[in-house]
């Protein structure tokens, strides 16, 4: 998957990030309150590991869109251009019970987001974007490489679970 990444868009999804936690770290610091947004951070990370598929396609538009509006941002208020093209990186791939597992991760964040209000549903959109366009970092998918290690070991246990009925 190609996703083209630019200085202006990790500054748009780093303004989304700090949007959506300063409420939570000026707050409570409840940690079910991250709840929408984490679930919506955990979704945009796997989309960008879903390559030829619709998440995955998802979050190469994700990221093209805030590359272009975050280099014309950037370049409007500063005058100085946030075109510098950046490296792009992969978390890892997934496996077919990894896939399957992604997929029942998509469905939970529907339905919590069916069930969410009007702020939590900004959270969840918030956090896909954040990480659909962070995802693609180096760095980040660096730091996030247990990810679709974890999604593809939970695949595997659903996996032997439905073949010989015991997941050792």
């Amino acid at each position: 998957m190609n996703a083209a990444l630019s200085l202006g868009g990790v500054t748009v999804a780093l303004a989304l990030l700090w949007l959506n936690l300063r409420p939570w770290l000026k707050g409570s610091r409840d940690p079910k309150a991250l709840l929408p947004y984490a679930s919506g951070a955990g979704l945009g990370s796997v989309a960008t590991i879903c390559t030829g598929g619709a998440l995955g396609w998802g979050a190469a538009g994700i990221a093209s869109l805030a590359t272009r509006g975050g280099s014309t941002g950037v370049r409007g208020v500063t005058g100085v251009s946030g075109a510098a093209t950046l490296p792009t990186g992969r978390m890892g791939a997934l496996t077919q019970p990894g896939a399957v597992v992604a997929c029942v991760l998509l469905v939970g964040v529907c339905v919590l987001f069916k069930a969410s209000g009007k702020q939590d549903k900004r959270r969840l959109v918030g956090g896909f974007v954040t990480f659909a366009i962070l995802g693609f970092l180096p760095g980040v998918a660096y730091l996030l490489h247990w990810w679709p290690d974890t999604l593809n070991w939970l695949g595997a246990k659903g996996q032997d679970l439905a073949n010989t009925g015991n997941a050792r």
